[in-house]
């Protein structure tokens, strides 16, 4: 074993460890370490956007798990797939950037975690954006490392979803990240110059050069090391090899929802009987390392059309569309490999009384069935219906004392029954959209036929269908004092253990109204002043 000596060690080079390691190693009198289960971000699967319809569903890059069987789902195993290279899942996802709403956050604040209220965390969202088009306003940055834009090369077959959701009632917001959240556009992403602008490529790529700042790829973590109740640094495999790091100052947890939870519990900080049944020694009795765990669930209807252009497909011609634009993207960075799929969103609210829109309508150029692991033939456009305030709460576990084997994911999808009916009225809300007028011209049979007022039906097909939006947190969360399941406070730092935080979405104490990519960072952002603050 050889050992290494710094001041941060950071755990997890995805969305929130990659900002951290770039902030803390602003410091030139500070090391700082970084430690990355995956490999270098440096394929072109990630780097064009539309490279994500080959990584995901064939895990490239990713842990590619799966959830323990889901009775809300009919026994089905739910698809997980998480980022396991430089960037996280950042270098792995859609790329839209969605911050949630205002309500959200000061909710968090409501809940007893000072600091945490929306005009509190506004000035990291800024912080941390470079928006290309919306500009430096009361809500957006332009001096950030996180480049956000418009789509350069969107099908036209946006034109269609929005005209259809204007055709609803749904009303055109010019910006989902601003003073309200309700109505519809194209989705802003985070590219920059027809290429993905993942946390690695925005925060760790420019200052590799720094020489207090060190990146160990391929790293896989074993145990966080701790010496009566304080982290002293982090045991970690590279090969068969045993490697350790040492943390003079502070170790950082940012291994995400599942990895943030399964580290700890190695480490001896979990439920107390869990660890046990595992054979694993206690360090540290905390139930709620690994509760809490609440993802987006969605369903997504789609349609076949009469025409290919403006949407990927198998066919012959679509073929001849991708190798055109691997032309386009290799020679001039333009064309539809710069497409993120998810071109355009919509949030409503299924009920008056709702204190924000709890649906998330997001427009895909292409069909997509479990998560494209299922192909089919021809071309089609597909709406996810996503539920974005979920009451069903599930669990993360070990599943052995083995760090290399894959935790117990049970989202416990749609375990309250407000939850599927909410997203009943969601899906029944996105088949009016799809059904529209709009769409005459160029939509052919659905995929799976539905009947908008067939309330039973549509439950049969959420839960025979439905599956993650990829948004898993809340599994070390933050709280006061008083929550005897709040695993962090409001500065991050784990409660009974010294010298080590947790900064990734696992720290949420409930789920925002939105995707989770941006939200992360922000945590990062923030987290990364309190660590220099001390």
């Amino acid at each position: 074993m050889t050992t290494q000596s710094f001041d941060y060690v950071v755990i997890g080079g995805g969305s929130a460890g990659c900002v951290m390691a770039s902030r803390l190693s602003e410091d030139p009198n500070v090391t700082v370490c970084l430690l990355e289960a995956g490999k270098k971000d440096n394929s072109a699967f990630i780097q064009a956007p539309a490279g994500l319809a080959a990584t995901v569903p064939q895990g490239f890059f990713s842990w590619h798990y799966e959830t323990v069987k889901q009775k809300g789902l009919n026994g089905r195993r739910g698809f997980q797939p998480r980022g396991k290279v430089m960037g996280g899942s950042s270098s792995i996802n859609a790329m839209v950037y969605m911050r949630g709403n205002k309500w959200d956050y000061d909710n968090w604040a409501q809940q007893g975690n000072e600091g945490w209220s929306y005009d509190e965390v506004l000035p990291y969202f800024k912080k941390a954006e470079n928006n290309e088009t919306l500009g430096r306003d009361n809500f957006h940055g332009q001096e950030g490392p996180l480049n956000v834009t418009e789509l350069s090369s969107p099908s036209h077959f946006n034109d269609y979803f929005l005209s259809a959701c204007k055709e609803q009632g749904l009303k055109y917001n010019q910006d989902l990240n601003g003073a309200s959240q309700m109505g519809f556009r194209m989705n802003q992403v985070t590219h920059k110059d027809g290429e993905r602008c993942s946390t690695a490529k925005a925060y760790i790529t420019p200052n590799m050069n720094r020489p207090n700042l060190t990146v160990i790829t391929q790293a896989h973590v074993a145990k966080i090391d701790i010496e009566g109740k304080v982290a002293k640094g982090v045991s970690f495999y590279q090969g068969r090899q045993v490697q350790q790091v040492t943390a003079n100052k502070e170790v950082i947890l940012s291994a995400g929802a599942f990895g943030s939870p399964q580290i700890l519990q190695l480490s001896g900080v979990g439920p107390a009987q869990h660890l046990n049944d595992l054979g694993i020694k206690v360090l540290l009795d905390a139930p709620g390392v690994g509760s809490n765990l609440q993802d987006h669930v969605t369903t997504i209807p789609a349609y076949r059309t009469k025409h290919h252009k403006g949407t990927f497909g198998l066919s012959i011609m679509g073929g001849l569309d991708v190798l055109k634009g691997i032309y386009q993207w290799a020679s001039q960075r333009s064309g539809i490999l710069t497409s993120n799929f998810a071109e355009s969103a919509a949030f409503f609210a299924t009920d008056d009384a709702k204190p924000a829109p709890d649906i998330e309508l997001a427009f895909v150029v292409g069909l997509v069935d479990d998560h494209n692991r299922k192909m089919h033939l021809g071309h089609g456009y597909s709406l996810h219906a996503t539920l974005m305030r979920p009451k069903s709460r599930g669990t993360l576990r070990l599943a052995s004392s083995d760090p290399k084997q894959p935790p117990l994911i049970d989202p416990n999808f749609l375990d309250h029954e407000d939850d599927l009916n909410d997203l009943v009225k969601g899906l029944q809300k996105s088949l009016d959209i799809m059904e529209s007028s709009t769409f005459d011209s160029v939509k052919g049979k659905m995929l799976i036929p539905l009947d908008r007022n067939n309330v039973e039906q549509l439950k049969d097909f959420v839960r025979n269908n439905a599956d993650t939006e990829y948004h898993p947190v809340g599994t070390c969360k933050m709280g006061p004092d008083s929550d005897p399941m709040a695993v962090v406070d409001a500065q991050l730092r784990l409660k009974g253990i010294k010298n080590l935080r947790v900064v990734d979405a696992s720290i949420m104490p409930n789920l925002v109204s939105g995707n989770t990519n941006a939200p992360t960072i922000m945590i990062a952002e923030k987290a990364a002043d309190m660590v220099k603050a001390g």
